[in-house]
C-alpha cells in the first residue's frame, strides 16, 4: 500500500499472509528489503484480507484509524532509512538499533551486541571482560531487564550482590563501568531517555576501585634481580618478570608481541594493546634497553632477526583468541613462580602488576616527573598514573606528618 525506495533500500507496508492468526486476521508489517534480504517490522495491527484491500479508500472510521497507525509506523521506518542511506551508513543492524527508540531494549541484548562487536573486531580482551560482566548480571537477574529498569536502586542492589560474591573494589568498579558504557551508547542513540540515565552526581556514582598497594622498593627489586635459587624454569620466569619491570612495566600482552624490529636505536618502541583501539592519538612508548635486558634476551630470547619475537611465546600462527589464551597462561605461570620467590625472600606476594607499580613508584622516589612516568606507562590521563603512585603519596604524607612531632632535633629556648 505504501512504498519508498532509496539507494537500493525499499520500504513497503504489507499484509503478512504467511501465517494466519486464530482470529482469521493477518498481521500488518513494514517490509524492508536491502541486497535481496528481507526484514519485517511489526505495526501492532491485524486485518482481514478484504479489510486490507479496502484500506486505501475506506470510509470506515475503524479502518481509517488503523490506516493512520500504519502510516505512522511506515513513516518512522522510512525516516530512519532515509537518514541512514543519505549518509551511506545503512545496515539492518543500525536500522534495528535506531528503531529501538521508543521501545524498551533489553540490557542482556545490548551486552550480547557489544560482545559480538568486540569479537568481530578481534578485541578479545575486552570481549572476554564484557562476557564476564554479562554472566555476572545473569546470575544477579536471570530474566531479561529493560534498560529503563536500570535505576539507582537496581545498581545499588547489584553492588551489594557483587560484594556478597567477595569481588574486589577494582572488579566492582570495572563491572559498573561496563554497564555505564552500555547505557552511554543507549543514551547517545536515543534508546534510553536522559531522565532514565542512572549514573552521575546525585545518582549512582561509581567508586574508584583502589587496588592493593603492591609496589616494591629498590632494595626488594635488587633481591629479586640477584635471586639465584630454584630451578632453571623458576629463573626463566624471574627474568621475564624483571624484563617487564625494566621495560616500563610493560603488560604481558604487549611483551609477548615484541619483535626485534621493535628495538630501534637502543630502545624498545611499542604501542599498548590496551589503548590501541580506544585512544584517539597513537601513543608510542619507548623503553631504553639496559644491559640487564640484553642479558635476559641473550639467555632466553629467540635468535636475533627483525621478524622474530623477542621471547618464544607466540609463533605468529595464533588467532586473536589463541594469543589471549597463551598470554593468560604465561601471566599465571609468571605470577606463580614470583609468588614462591616472594615467599622465599620474605617480600610477600609478587605479580606482573607488582612490576608495573614498582616501575612507577621507584621512579617517583627517585624524583622523576609524574608526566614522564605517565608517558612511560602509556597513560593518556594523569589520574591513572596517580592510582599507581597512591602508595608513594601516602608514604610521603606519613613521613611529613611525623615531622610535625619530631621534637628530638629541637632545643628549648632559654628562659622558657
Amino acid at each position: 500500500m505504501y512504498k519508498y525506495t532509496k539507494d537500493g533500500v525499499s520500504v513497503t507496508s504489507v499484509l503478512d499472509t504467511r501465517r494466519i492468526k486464530n482470529n482469521g486476521r493477518y498481521p500488518v508489517k513494514i517490509q524492508v528489503i536491502y541486497k535481496r534480504i528481507q526484514k519485517y517490522f511489526g505495526t501492532g495491527k491485524e486485518l482481514l484480507l478484504d479489510e486490507w484491500q479496502r484500506l486505501p479508500r475506506t470510509r470506515s472510521c475503524y479502518l481509517q484509524e488503523v490506516r493512520r497507525d500504519i502510516i505512522s509506523s511506515f513513516d518512522l521506518i522510512k525516516q530512519e532509512v532515509q537518514s541512514l542511506t543519505e549518509r551511506g551508513e545503512f545496515s539492518f543492524e543500525e536500522l534495528c538499533r535506531r528503531l529501538g527508540r521508543g521501545r524498551d531494549e533489553m540490557l542482556h541484548t545490548t551486552f550480547k551486541r557489544r560482545i559480538d562487536h568486540l569479537r568481530a573486531e578481534q578485541r578479545i580482551g575486552n570481549m572476554l571482560w564484557y562476557t564476564n560482566v554479562y554472566k555476572s548480571i545473569q546470575r544477579f537477574a536471570p530474566r531479561p531487564i529493560p534498560l529503563s529498569e536500570i535505576t539507582v536502586s537496581w545498581l545499588e542492589r547489584y553492588d551489594k550482590f557483587l560484594r556478597a560474591e567477595r569481588k574486589s573494589p577494582v572488579t566492582i568498579s570495572m563491572h559498573f563501568r561496563a554497564i555505564r558504557a552500555i547505557l552511554n551508547e543507549a543514551r547517545k542513540n536515543g534508546t534510553l531517555k536522559e531522565t532514565q540515565y542512572p549514573f552521575g552526581k546525585g545518582k549512582f556514582e561509581i567508586q574508584d576501585g583502589e587496588g592493593r598497594k603492591i609496589a616494591l622498593n629498590i632494595h626488594q627489586i635488587e633481591q629479586i634481580a640477584h635471586y639465584a635459587e630454584g630451578s632453571r624454569t623458576s629463573l626463566y620466569f624471574r627474568d621475564l618478570w624483571f624484563f617487564i619491570y625494566l621495560c616500563n612495566g610493560i603488560n604481558v600482552a604487549d611483551l609477548v608481541k615484541l619483535k626485534y624490529a621493535n628495538i630501534i636505536d637502543g630502545e624498545i618502541c611499542f604501542v599498548r594493546q590496551k589503548t590501541e583501539h580506544t585512544s584517539r592519538k597513537r601513543h608510542e612508548i619507548r623503553a631504553v634497553m639496559t644491559p640487564e635486558m640484553y642479558t635476559i634476551l641473550h639467555r632466553w630470547g629467540n635468535p636475533v632477526a627483525p621478524d622474530n619475537y623477542l621471547f618464544p611465546v607466540l609463533d605468529g600462527s595464533e588467532s586473536p583468541l589463541q594469543q589471549k589464551i597463551k598470554t593468560q597462561n604465561l601471566t599465571r605461570r609468571i605470577n606463580w613462580h614470583m609468588h614462591i620467590i616472594g615467599q622465599k625472600l620474605g617480600i610477600g606476594h609478587i605479580s606482573t602488576y607488582t612490576a608495573r607499580h614498582s616501575f612507577a613508584t621507584i621512579l617517583k622516589h627517585s624524583g622523576a616527573n609524574i608526566m614522564y612516568i605517565s608517558e612511560s606507562l602509556g597513560h593518556s590521563d594523569l589520574r591513572a598514573t596517580a592510582c599507581y603512585l597512591a602508595a608513594f603519596e601516602k608514604e610521603e604524607r606519613q613521613k611529613n606528618a611525623h615531622l610535625l612531632t619530631n621534637f628530638a632535633g629541637t632545643s628549648t629556648p632559654s628562659g622558657s
